[in-house]
């Protein structure tokens, strides 16, 4: 799937999506777990990014947590509902297989749900894009949709295609990026969800 056809579904569905997203995290509480202990490794050890942030909701769940957070993603429609809705955060547009971010100056980036919409093919340059702008000992927690399968699976994603994912082909493809794995966790789905969830907290050595 191309960046500009990924671009241009989000647009569409901006508004729709940041109404009906807004407080989805009170209802997952697993993974509000881990976005905690991802928190409790990266604060006040440095900058942290949101990577694919979509309308900034996990951004702002990380700056309660006192977290220096700022998003990125490629819609600049999700942008503009970000910054509309969190003013006193930081949203810019962007590319996750190109960051405009200096060579190991974050403590931490998160990937929440935002590498799914990535052909296969490019998922180990995105790792090692993520590598690169982690700095040593920095964290990175990734979710994406997940469950019994072996290989990537493609599926009609309600945007627009993605892809969901077995979790230690994941961490595999993250360790050759050279991002250690720290804990992961396959959550079972939801009564709102169509697939179970995965979820992998990596460091930088």
């Amino acid at each position: 799937m191309t960046e500009t056809a990924t671009r241009d579904a989000y647009d569409a569905v901006a508004v729709l999506y940041a109404d009906t997203f807004r407080d989805a995290l009170d209802d997952m509480p697993l993974d509000r777990a881990l976005i905690s202990a991802f928190a409790d490794l990266v604060r006040g050890r440095g900058p942290v990014v949101d990577i694919g942030c979509g309308p900034g909701r996990v951004t702002a769940f990380l700056h309660s947590l006192g977290v220096d957070a700022a998003g990125i993603d490629l819609s600049p429609a999700m942008i503009a509902q970000a910054r509309a809705e969190h003013p006193h955060l930081r949203f810019d547009e962007g590319t996750m297989t190109s960051l405009a971010l200096p060579d190991g100056g974050l403590a931490g980036a998160l990937a929440y749900y935002s590498i799914i919409h990535l052909d296969p093919a490019d998922l180990p340059g995105v790792f090692a894009e993520f590598h690169r702008v982690l700095a040593p000992g920095g964290h990175l927690l990734v979710a994406f949709q997940s469950g019994d399968v072996d290989e990537p699976e493609a599926f009609d994603h309600k945007v627009i295609r993605a892809h969901r994912w077995p979790v230690g082909r994941v961490a595999a493809i993250a360790e050759r990026a050279g991002l250690a794995e720290v804990a992961r966790m396959l959550r079972r789905r939801d009564e709102n969800e169509r697939f179970p969830a995965g979820l992998l907290l990596l460091r930088k050595e």
